[in-house]
């Protein structure tokens, strides 16, 4: 029995109550054979030795035929070999084994063979969370703000919906679930921000909803990690996320604070779109209330206008990077926030590594800047730093204050509301009004792609009151009948035309009455489009007699041949003359009565 062969087994009891097992005389037959009518079959195998040396048997029972045994039997010794020479695996393994109840299978091999070679614990079936927090804690290559965001995926939405279930029956629907759950909640934000109730106003006030593009991010944290489950931890061969349908993010459009947007924010607080740029007076503006009221942050937000630089980029300037002389500016570095800790690092992208010209008043405002400082430096308490801007104790700035003195300093102003990152687009946006072309934007913004500079950055030029120069330009090229005035529309050469009595007009096939549904000639004609057809297949070898009859009969004329008749005679009978001809096509280019194009005629 020790090498595993099966064996037969009871339950039947002696007289003391005691299970008798294998030794009941009727589990054999007279021969010895094994009684084919009584017991069940069962197995024994020896498991690898215990850390403590202790020797160990797995032992299987309950099987209704031999056959049964061997083949369980053989998928607990394939399990074993999966340990090959490691013994702390194969107790492992040896564990899983005995926790198995008896009568049900055995973990899947693959699944477990996949879990040796990732080098995980094999006696128990990784769920969602544990190997995202092992998945998180193995990232290493990776900026620090992107490993941030993804521990916030993790901890608030991930594991929460997703983290009790097993890695490897992760499917499609549990996805799908978690998402119609976070949509579900912000409703129920929308709906408490809407109560009459204050108490339930306040409960919402300080709860952000987890809007379509977060909810992006949450499926591209997901997919990076189940990608990494398949390629290099071979945890599972199909990766949900890749599949799950979410609702499409679309940027919004930026908008200018025209005077008539203004008009609508001041009486209804309401914004046009998220994305708002002021326009050339709004931004002089600005910058004067900022130069009259706060100067230690006047040359940060004058740079950002005129340059386009973001917010990270100008905190992060070097004082080496800045040649006033040469009125240049290096971006090498940025300034951001790990959670609410300052760090520096690289710029944004490849492209963002640049050097950009100054204009002359940006570089006055600059040198003007390092000559206060200058006059700061004289405490004998101020720190060593590397960065251009600071604050007045020496101090480098906090990405964060600015924004909210930014914030604060347009509340002051009593212009309409912009976020920082707008003076980026206002700096685009003026860029493009001057002259400058797209590649120009790209460099002078440091984008990665000419596409984001004509999607993103430009689509509000055409509210500026030079575009709008532009356009009458490009009007005043299209030439005009003689008399019509500019800007005012033209007048049909037939409308309110006296020639006719009241009611003898043909009538606007285009407008359509209740009682015309069922007129059949309606039905046939459908004003220029089916005309066109049907005088385009007209025989234009006919005589000219024969064409202007099939005009009027296929314009649904009222016995067109006594009038084609009655105009030629009066014309002087020649159907081929001039002025026929002039009453018939101006009959098929209007389609008016022949009889009243010949009152006009004569």
């Amino acid at each position: 029995m020790s090498r595993g062969l099966p064996f037969k087994s009871c339950s039947c009891r002696d007289e003391n109550r005691n299970k008798i097992g294998a030794a009941c005389p009727r589990l054999r037959r007279a021969g010895g054979a094994w009684s084919a009518a009584h017991g069940t079959w069962g197995y024994r195998i020896e498991l690898p030795v215990q850390p403590d040396g202790k020797r160990w048997q797995l032992r299987r029972f309950g099987f209704a035929t031999r056959e049964a045994a061997l083949v369980d039997r053989s998928r607990a010794q394939s399990l074993l070999e999966l340990a090959s020479d490691d013994n702390a695996v194969g107790n492992e393994i040896a564990r899983m084994l005995k926790d198995a109840k008896s009568g049900r299978p055995f973990p899947d091999r693959d699944a477990v063979a996949r879990r040796v070679r990732a080098g995980l614990v094999a006696s128990s079936a990784m769920t969602v969370g544990d190997y995202l927090w092992q998945w998180h804690a193995s990232r290493r290559k990776i900026q620090p703000t992107t490993l941030v965001s993804y521990e916030s995926h993790i901890r608030v939405h991930l594991v929460p919906h997703l983290g009790h279930i097993p890695i490897d029956r992760l499917r499609v629907g549990h996805l799908q679930s978690m998402f119609d759950s976070i949509s579900d909640r912000n409703l129920q934000i929308d709906i408490a921000r809407c109560s009459d109730d204050v108490q339930v106003r306040a409960s919402v006030s300080s709860v952000r909803r987890t809007g379509p593009a977060t909810m992006q991010r949450i499926r591209a944290t997901l997919r990076k990690a189940l990608n990494d489950a398949i390629r290099t931890h071979r945890l599972i061969e199909f990766n949900p996320a890749a599949y799950v349908e979410l609702p499409s993010v679309q940027a919004p459009r930026a908008r200018v604070w025209t005077a008539a947007a203004v008009q609508q924010w001041k009486e209804t607080g309401l914004r046009p779109s998220s994305v708002m740029v002021w326009t050339p007076e709004q931004a002089g503006a600005f910058l004067d209330h900022v130069e009259d009221n706060d100067v230690f942050v006047y040359p940060i937000f004058a740079l950002i206008l005129h340059r386009g630089l973001r917010r990270g980029e100008a905190l992060g300037l070097r004082e080496r990077d800045v040649d006033l002389a040469g009125r240049t500016a290096t971006i090498a570095q940025q300034l951001t926030t790990v959670g609410y800790e300052p760090v520096i690092k690289v710029v944004k992208s490849y492209a963002g590594d640049r050097i950009i010209a100054l204009d002359v008043s940006t570089t006055a405002a600059l040198r003007i800047y390092r000559e206060r400082r200058e006059r700061w430096r004289a405490d004998a308490a101020w720190p060593k730093t590397e960065v251009f801007f600071v604050r007045p104790d020496g101090r480098q700035w906090h990405p964060g204050q600015v924004s909210d003195r930014f914030e604060r300093l347009v509340a002051d102003s009593g212009l309409p509301p912009i976020r920082l990152h707008d003076l980026r687009h206002c700096a685009a946006t003026l860029l493009k009004a001057s002259g400058s072309d797209l590649r120009d934007i790209q460099e002078v913004l440091g984008l990665s792609s000419i596409t984001v500079a004509a999607n993103t950055y430009t689509s509000v030029v055409h509210e500026l009151e030079s575009e709008r120069a532009k356009a009458e330009a490009a009007s005043a090229l299209v030439p005009r009948r003689s008399g019509a005035a500019v800007g005012t529309p033209a007048s049909h050469p037939h409308e309110n035309d006296p020639s006719g009595p009241p009611g003898t007009r043909t009538r606007n096939l285009r407008i359509k009455r209740q009682q015309d549904v069922n007129i059949p000639i309606l039905k046939q004609r459908s004003y220029l489009r089916k005309r066109r057809r049907r005088l385009s297949s007209m025989d234009l070898g006919r005589s000219w007699g024969a064409r202007m009859f099939a005009t009027c009969r296929h314009l649904g004329r009222e016995k067109p041949r006594i009038q084609l008749h009655r105009v030629t005679e009066e014309l002087g009978g020649n159907p081929r003359s001039a002025g026929v001809q002039r009453v018939v096509f101006s009959c098929i280019a209007t389609t008016r009565p022949l009889h009243l194009l010949y009152a006009s005629e004569t």
